[in-house]
């Protein structure tokens, strides 16, 4: 059977105000762009990873570029409020037992590297120590038991002659708090806190060094950290944080961001295995921290979190980058075979390698005696106990998530100046810390005309196409209630996720006979909607990559905005927002960011980004990225002054500060609670 083909592009053109370029009617869709949340995850990390240290071409230049990538990664491990500098509060120390093995001694003891924050760990020293001795920080991965489990790690440390000391994670271990937060709770308001339990695995490991620096029997000047899996992650993380730290061995701890998006390794990682991604960094940026200091990555090869090549891909850009220093020779990589864990191999190679940087001993790996795994040799978790009686009354592990990042109170407002002053302080943070990921150049709008009617009684009705970001061509279907013999207000409408049929219509009804109205499609709604059952994975995955779906999402009216502004029939100046749910959230941050709304309707606006959500990732996804340091949905109707702000129904308490605000700087009060959209 034959099959017609019909031009795409048909020769009729209607006049549009577009910079007086036509746009072109269009017979069917032309899916140039994919609308394929996955395609274009994958296509954001592969731009990250391919862009790392890409602008590093001397030694000068990284040394010119250096504090500013450093104070990045501390903003994005969560580390801002933490005493990084200067003196520190005394780590009160206590050891509620010791034990004796051949060789070496084991003191079990706990320290306070924050007020309340409570850090259990086993020290082992050699016997018969001479002279100060390096000293290695074992980070644990994420084994239930911790240093229990990874006891043969740090008792072959001791008997080659290294201090060592093995601290547990808040994950797991004699007190568990929340490493899984977004994982497994559906606590992606972590997003918003600019939180991950990272921050916390790197202080307490800052301040385990604090201690084995402050211990007679170690040399300051010869620190080391290692660890697999979490505790590999967290090495590269505090080798990039602390200088004092004099080399790096990474076990099975890193891929690059392109590689976890593109094989969805991301989905059976840890929340701490990444920082809030605010700066759109990878593997290689937090290596050019540590350089031209010592490090050791070790990867297995089937590993089912890390694929080799992608660790590879990190280890051959690193080793171009140490040679700016001369250093090629510092940094080393070694493949295992098997999945995600270590082997003798790699276990006698870290060895060597710290015998080698930090005891000027150079061995050949093969002739270290590996670790002895044997039941026999491993002491029982009650030999290794630290909370004998229980933890300290006032620990704080199992809530640190809510406190590690301060979230401040909205200011005190007595003036229109000062309000001003604030929302531009406001936009400013979040166009950094939160709205990073936006492109730089914009890319063109390409709107086409793919359907219209005639309708004597309503003016007729358009469905225009525009392209927002690569990868994504949106749809604004323009219901034109008035003649367009001049320009007239338009009310855009955004559509929910998994809306059921003429929801939004039903919801905008009542919208006074003087609008024209819009509903538009941001990603995740409609026909640029994803399965519901990726709503988990994209909101973790989009994390990576240094956006959100909210962030998305508030992209795309901004740009919508773009282009009616510039339609023939519109009023660019009498332009509204109406959204419900957690589009209005969406709405709001539009509105702000745009700055040059009229009007927002908004219903049912959540009472605040910091609450969870549906572990399975569905339901409302109102994250933004670090937003909560500096505001919330619930100040933004007062920061979109002059903006009028339309309230349906009932107004969340949450919301006074915007109202208390407004009524007390502005002339005409901005903000106002109705009971119907007739009303507005």
């Amino acid at each position: 059977m034959k099959r017609f083909l019909i031009p795409v592009f048909l020769c009729m053109l209607i006049t549009s105000g577009l910079g007086s370029q036509p746009v072109p009617v269009q017979l069917y869709p032309d899916f140039d762009q994919s609308n394929n949340i996955r395609e274009h995850l994958v296509r954001m990390a592969g731009r990250i990873t391919d862009r790392s240290l890409m602008d590093v071409h001397t030694r000068e230049e990284w040394e010119n570029m250096r504090p500013q990538r450093y104070n990045e990664l501390i903003e994005m491990l969560s580390l801002t409020d933490m005493p990084l500098s200067g003196k520190r509060a005394d780590l009160n120390v206590k050891v509620t037992g010791t034990v004796q093995q051949k060789g070496f001694r084991i003191e079990n003891l706990y320290y306070e590297s924050l007020p309340g924050l409570y850090v259990p760990a086993n020290l082992y020293i050699p016997d018969n120590i001479r002279k100060q001795a390096p000293a290695i920080l074992y980070q644990c991965g994420h084994s239930r038991s911790q240093k229990v489990h990874y006891q043969a790690h740090a008792r072959r440390f001791a008997e080659l002659g290294f201090v060592c000391l093995i601290v547990e994670t808040i994950q797991f271990g004699e007190v568990s708090g929340e490493h899984w937060g977004c994982y497994a709770h559906g606590w992606f308001n972590w997003y918003s806190r600019g939180y991950t339990p990272a921050g916390v695995e790197v202080w307490n490991g800052i301040r385990g060094v604090d201690l084995l620096i402050q211990r007679p029997e170690v040399d300051k000047n010869k620190i080391g950290v290692t660890g697999i899996s979490g505790g590999g992650a967290m090495s590269w993380f505090i080798g990039a944080i602390d200088p004092r730290v004099h080399a790096v061995a990474p076990v099975c701890g890193n891929s690059t961001i392109k590689s976890h998006i593109a094989t969805r390794t991301v989905d059976g990682h840890c929340d701490c295995m990444m920082m809030i991604n605010t700066y759109l960094r990878d593997f290689h940026d937090i290596g050019a921290l540590i350089a031209p200091r010592p490090l050791y990555i070790a990867q297995a090869d089937r590993d089912g979190l890390n694929t080799i090549e992608s660790s590879r891909e990190v280890f051959y850009a690193l080793k171009d980058f140490y040679g700016l220093f001369d250093a090629a020779g510092n940094i080393q990589f070694i493949q295992t075979p098997g999945g995600h864990s270590y082997h003798k191999s790699s276990r006698q190679g870290i060895f060597a390698f710290f015998m080698h940087h930090l005891m000027d001993k150079k061995i050949n790996p093969e002739y270290i005696e590996d670790i002895d795994e044997r039941e026999s040799a491993q002491l029982g978790a009650e030999r290794l106990k630290v909370y004998v009686d229980g933890p300290p009354e006032d620990d704080m592990t199992k809530f640190i998530q809510d406190s590690f990042v301060r979230i401040p109170e909205p200011p005190g407002i007595t003036t229109l100046e000062e309000l001003n002053s604030y929302t531009s302080e406001v936009k400013a943070f979040l166009m950094t810390q939160s709205f990073q990921a936006f492109p730089v150049e914009k890319i063109p709008l390409d709107p086409r005309l793919v359907f219209r009617t005639d309708d004597e009684a309503n003016h007729g009705s358009e469905i225009y196409s525009f392209v927002s970001e690569d990868d994504w061509r949106l749809k604004l279907d323009i219901r034109w209630r008035l003649p367009r013999i001049e320009d007239r207000p338009l009310m855009i409408v955004l559509r929910n996720p998994d809306e059921s049929r003429w929801d939004s219509e039903g919801f905008i009804s009542e919208l006074g006979e003087n609008w024209n109205i819009a509903f538009l499609e941001t990603r995740g709604t409609g026909e640029a909607g994803w399965a519901p059952e990726l709503a988990w994975h994209v909101r973790r995955a989009a994390a990576w990559t240094g956006r959100t779906i909210a962030s998305m999402r508030v992209y795309d009216v901004t740009r919508c905005l773009e282009f009616v502004r510039n339609l023939d029939g519109v009023d660019p100046v009498k332009i509204g927002i109406a959204a419900q749910g957690e589009m209005a959230l969406i709405a709001s941050y539009a509105a702000l960011m745009d700055g040059r709304c009229q009007s927002l309707i908004l219903k049912d606006p959540p009472e605040t980004q910091n609450q969870g959500s549906s572990p399975d990732g569905r339901g409302e996804a109102i994250e933004i990225l670090n937003c909560l340091k500096k505001t919330d949905i619930n100040q933004l109707p007062a920061l979109v002054y002059p903006t009028r702000t339309f309230i349906v129904g009932p107004l969340p308490d949450t919301y006074n500060w915007s109202v208390n605000t407004i009524n007390s700087v502005a002339e005409e009060p901005s903000i106002q609670i109705i009971q119907s959209i007739s009303d507005f």
